[in-house]
């Protein structure tokens, strides 16, 4: 009887033990998996301290406008050399990021496009419900067959949402499946109050960020070749496809509403435009004064496509108080 005993109490400890195993083993993945993610934050923003690993709080007499000055409610400028905070207004609140989302489109689709030469066929089915959703568009046609490289352009530049869903069907079979990507992306690099929906920007209630969340975006994004080349161009003229043997050349949407509007000792280099009814105007933009490089994030400008644009008034003003010092 004691030896059964003896036996029954050996079978629970090694129950046990192999119990105590798993446990130890699952929060050893957990902490390499975590462990994983913040070296990669850290490589490339070098902050341990705060939660976003982009972002510094410093201070910088030499930016000359108050936030309150702005016409938009969000808005955060960066110095890249460094990732340190200048100026905000509300950056850490909720935002709707309109065609803003189409920059962690490209660098998702970028990383994961194994040749940008390949051909792409943009199938009919996906039109009509871009055409439903009054949705920007790059200009390609059903059926059409694009160079990878000119669907990353047509999604920058002229926002084109065809060239979004085009791209994430090739890497990822569906939008809804790249999303998945998305998401990801932006949980490795620190954008902690982001949740992306589409592929698009096109609105919906849970599909949200914020201005700072899109500077660590932004600030990670340039740091690829391809991205910044796309990102800082005027305009893009595509290899000739089956559709349009002459190709089609794109505007960024950004120069063309600024203008011959310039900013002093510096130059915009680049940036993204975005608008719906619920997100206001908004824009990133990239500029560099005396040598260093700025990003500057603003959203929830009133107004439209009709009336002025105050979210390039504000990267004027912005970026011109800086060329003051």
């Amino acid at each position: 009887m004691a030896r059964k005993v003896k036996k029954k109490k050996s079978k629970i400890r090694i129950l046990s033990l192999f119990l105590l195993l798993i446990v130890i083993v699952v929060f050893a993945h957990k902490y390499i998996i975590a462990s994983g993610n913040r070296r990669l934050s850290e490589k490339y923003f070098g902050d341990k301290t705060t939660s976003n690993p982009l972002l510094k709080t410093g201070h910088d007499p030499t930016v000359a406008i108050s936030p309150d000055e702005l016409n938009s409610p969000n808005a955060i400028l960066v110095r890249l050399k460094d990732n340190t905070i200048l100026m905000q207004k509300n950056s850490e609140e909720k935002i709707y990021p309109a065609s803003l989302t189409k920059m962690m489109t490209t660098i998702v689709a970028i990383e994961n496009l194994p040749d940008l030469q390949k051909k792409i066929k943009l199938p009919s089915s996906m039109f009509q419900e871009l055409y439903k959703a009054d949705a920007a568009m790059a200009g390609f046609q059903p059926d059409e067959q694009i160079m990878s490289i000119d669907l990353l352009y047509g999604a920058m530049l002229p926002s084109g949402a065809e060239c979004c869903i085009g791209l994430a069907d090739q890497i990822a079979g569906s939008e809804r499946n790249f999303v998945k990507m998305m998401n990801q992306k932006a949980t490795d690099i620190g954008m902690d109050n982001t949740h992306f929906e589409n592929a698009t920007g096109l609105h919906n209630e849970n599909h949200y960020t914020t201005v700072k969340d899109l500077a660590a975006l932004l600030s990670y994004a340039l740091q690829n070749a391809t991205f910044r080349e796309i990102f800082t161009s005027y305009r893009h003229s595509t290899q000739p496809t089956n559709k349009h043997p002459g190709g089609i050349t794109f505007c960024s949407s950004m120069f063309e509403e600024m203008g011959s509007q310039s900013i002093a000792k510096g130059k915009i280099l680049g940036g993204k435009t975005g608008y719906t009814d619920e997100a206001g105007l908004c824009l990133a933009s990239l500029a560099k004064l005396d040598k260093q490089e700025y990003i500057l994030i603003t959203s929830g400008a009133k107004g439209n496509h009709k009336s002025e644009q105050y979210n390039i008034t504000d990267a004027l003003a912005v970026y011109n108080s800086l060329a003051k010092k």
